[in-house]
């Protein structure tokens, strides 16, 4: 029986899918670790088959057409035999030190037949090209050290929120609540670690700095100017979380409080991102959003609308604007983010 599954999705990744395959190896016989190669035109298929030759048994190469991120983390979590399930992208690596104590703690979870649904860890943006690090705690937010629910969560603060890099989820728990990411579309990693909380009943918190989240290539789908050129795919999340759930219907207070401020970030970013871009389509973009939030649900617009970060981006005028684009890059530089 495999505890962990790690699914790491690779598209042209061979510069550096080996480091994020060997920091997984920490776990040894327990996990599985599942390379997803979608549609690599490089070298990253070959090296795939040459990592599951030389770890038979841990590593597992499969290979699909191009699908996009989306579609590798179905196929990853089509195919798992683990307990758990863990993304891991092909450009980031897990700390061995803090991998060892997680493992203990899920085998801990199996002696005592009580699976948790979700394991959350630290994750730390590493921004080699500045010299930086800065790693994304919770101490505050979540008990540490015990199993809890959504009623014991406390207040998060605007860095403190539920990543793809902090959760590992109850393999199951997935599958049950039918997750299906769209196929080629980048930032579906927001999908993955929204539309499954309504589905966790049961949390387990580590203060432990697990995901190194790698900032810095040109490339990278988090990159300042290639998430505008990207705008449209942003806008496709936005709407596929919009049509999830009625936030209204959500009835512990803590999880629909959560909820809400997740989607108002979200739609709070493509907002900047349409603004910073400025045309009149993108302008006309921005308001046909926030009105698809509220033809959707009237009651989840409401609540959306009450959070601090909505208020002012349906602002006209370029004053207005200005404000929300000084806001947006005071917030970039003070927690590194792209």
């Amino acid at each position: 029986m495999k505890i962990l599954s790690i699914a790491i999705p690779c598209y042209n990744s061979q510069d550096y899918m080996r480091n994020a395959v060997e920091s997984a190896l920490v776990g040894g016989e327990d996990v599985e670790i599942l390379i997803v190669n979608d549609g690599s035109t490089d070298g990253t298929a070959q090296i795939a088959d040459e990592l599951e030759q030389e770890y038979p048994g841990i590593v597992r190469a499969i290979h699909q057409k191009n699908g996009g991120h989306g579609e590798a983390v179905n196929t990853g979590l089509r195919n798992a035999k683990g307990l758990y399930y863990k993304v891991l992208d092909s450009d980031d690596w897990l700390d061995g030190d803090a991998f060892v104590k997680i493992l203990e703690q899920l085998r801990k979870f199996i002696r005592q037949g009580q699976l948790v649904d979700m394991v959350l860890t630290n994750y730390v943006y590493e921004k080699p090209s500045e010299r930086k690090h800065k790693a994304i705690r919770y101490e505050g937010v979540f008990p540490q050290e015990k199993i809890f629910g959504w009623s014991d969560v406390k207040k998060f603060r605007v860095s403190q929120n539920i990543l793809m890099h902090s959760v590992i989820y109850r393999t199951q728990m997935l599958l049950d609540c039918g997750l299906e990411l769209p196929k080629h579309t980048f930032y579906v990693d927001n999908i993955f670690v929204y539309v499954p909380l309504p589905y966790v009943k049961s949390m387990y918190y580590m203060d432990l700095d697990f995901y190194r989240y790698y900032i810095g290539r040109e490339d990278q789908s988090v990159n300042e100017t290639v998430m505008i050129g990207r705008i449209d795919q942003q806008i496709k999340v936005n709407r596929i979380m919009i049509d999830a759930y009625d936030l209204t219907k959500i009835r512990n207070k803590k999880l629909q409080d959560y909820m809400v401020k997740y989607l108002a970030m979200m739609m709070t970013v493509s907002s900047v991102f349409l603004i910073k871009e400025g045309s009149e389509e993108s302008l006309k973009k921005r308001t046909d959003l926030w009105r698809y939030l509220k033809n959707a649900s009237r009651g989840t617009s409401r609540l959306v609308n009450k959070q601090v970060l909505s208020k002012p981006m349906q602002f006209r005028g370029k004053a207005g604007r200005k404000m929300i684009v000084w806001g947006y890059n005071l917030s970039r530089k003070m927690y590194g983010f792209n």
